[in-house]
């Protein structure tokens, strides 16, 4: 089994919660007029921290000539966005038995803010897991793509960057992991994943790719 330390991205490893804010905020800037490529939008914007994901909405909204994106719009897509995860959000199928099984230290790094990210692992069950090495996109100047969430996490586990595994299934999220010098397993296992996620995932960095925990527990103990 893995002794080395994890670090696991939340959104769409631990919890299944992309297909939620994918849904949601694609809505949402449909009707004031933004509409993107899936592959396109998929690409750019999962595994952003909220305000480099708003900075680049924004930017593109003017950039169509749509005008000043409507004040307080962001709040809305956020309120929408926990009203469903309130009623639907789930923990990943088998990732409380991946994460049992597990030997050395563990550390969530993820792009959600920091009351988003408490009330999604508590909804889950999943915090205990995890104790204090729980690390919000707030927390840094830099959120992913750019290394510097799992750097922070690493250093607060009091490891080397080279001596951690990253679980993650974004391609921001596996470009972060891969600056930071860390191995990343890509994960393809949330509602939200579509065929070409796997061959994006691999593209960018990740030296494997699962679809679910229990080919990741087989694999994991077998290293």
């Amino acid at each position: 089994m893995i002794s080395s330390p994890v670090i696991f991205d939340c959104d769409g490893v631990l919890v299944d919660s992309e297909a939620i804010y994918l849904a949601v905020d694609r809505e949402c800037l449909e009707y004031i007029g933004l509409t993107y490529e899936d592959v396109e939008y998929r690409n750019r914007f999962i595994g952003l921290p909220d305000v480099a994901f708003f900075r680049e909405i924004e930017r593109d909204y003017r950039a169509r000539g749509l005008g000043q994106f409507p004040v307080g719009y962001a709040e809305i897509m956020k309120a929408k966005a926990t009203e469903r995860l309130e009623r639907e959000l789930l923990p990943m199928a088998g990732v409380g038995p991946f994460l049992t099984d597990l030997k050395g230290k563990t550390a969530v790094a993820s792009s959600s803010d920091s009351t988003g990210l408490d009330f999604k692992l508590r909804k889950t069950n999943l915090k205990h897991f995890f104790g204090p090495h729980i690390y919000s996109g707030e927390q840094v100047e830099r959120g992913k793509p750019d290394p510097d969430l799992f750097l922070l996490a690493a250093q607060k586990l009091d490891v080397a960057p080279a001596a951690c595994l990253v679980i993650e299934d974004s391609v921001n999220g596996v470009h972060a992991a891969r600056s930071a010098g860390m191995e990343v397993w890509g994960f393809t296992g949330g509602s939200h994943a579509d065929e070409g996620l796997a061959n994006r995932l691999r593209e960018v960095g990740a030296a494997r790719v699962f679809s679910n925990f229990e080919e990741m527990t087989l694999a994991a103990r077998a290293r």
